[in-house]
């Protein structure tokens, strides 16, 4: 299955995101893996999606430490699929993300998926925070620094490769 994006040359970390959870159907599965579902037929049958893309799917997610595979039959063997922590840090992402779609997309139409804070029961709309001070970031309020000493997504790869090696 080719790729539709090289992003090795790049020095940017939304690309270095895109590089692991940017392909079709991958943030689909990640949202769905909140939602309690981790085992393939699962994802297929909610998805529909061909076998052999939410198998390339899962084990790519699985090599970048996204998911972890937990064995739940011998025969024939099969596997669920357990966020790990790297991947529950994903969830502000995908909640940011449906909050853009129902306001950009559906509009004055009712999202079919709506967050709902527990310890309020109103609809989510989420904001930023600085961690440093606490306060509510406004978009228009951000710089972006570069680093001109930041490593290619190529050359973060290759050392990764190297260190996997070494172990």
């Amino acid at each position: 299955m080719g790729r539709s994006a090289d992003y090795s040359k790049q020095r940017c970390a939304i690309a270095a995101s895109l590089e692991i959870v940017g392909e079709p159907w991958t943030l689909l599965i990640i949202r769905d893996a909140f939602d309690g579902l981790c085992r393939f037929e699962q994802w297929q049958e909610a998805l529909g999606l061909a076998r052999n893309v939410l198998a390339a799917r899962l084990k790519h997610l699985v090599a970048h430490g996204i998911f972890e595979q937990r064995l739940y039959c011998e025969r024939p063997r099969r596997y669920e699929y357990v966020l790990t922590q790297k991947g529950r840090e994903l969830r502000p992402m995908i909640v940011f993300m449906s909050d853009w779609g129902a306001r950009h997309v559906y509009g004055e139409e009712k999202p079919v998926t709506e967050f709902i804070h527990e310890a309020c029961g109103h609809s989510l709309s989420p904001v930023a925070h600085c961690a440093h001070c606490e306060q509510r970031v406004q978009m228009t309020d951000l710089l972006s620094q570069q680093n001109p000493d930041a490593k290619s997504i190529g050359e973060l790869n290759r050392a990764r490769l190297v260190a996997e090696e070494i172990d």
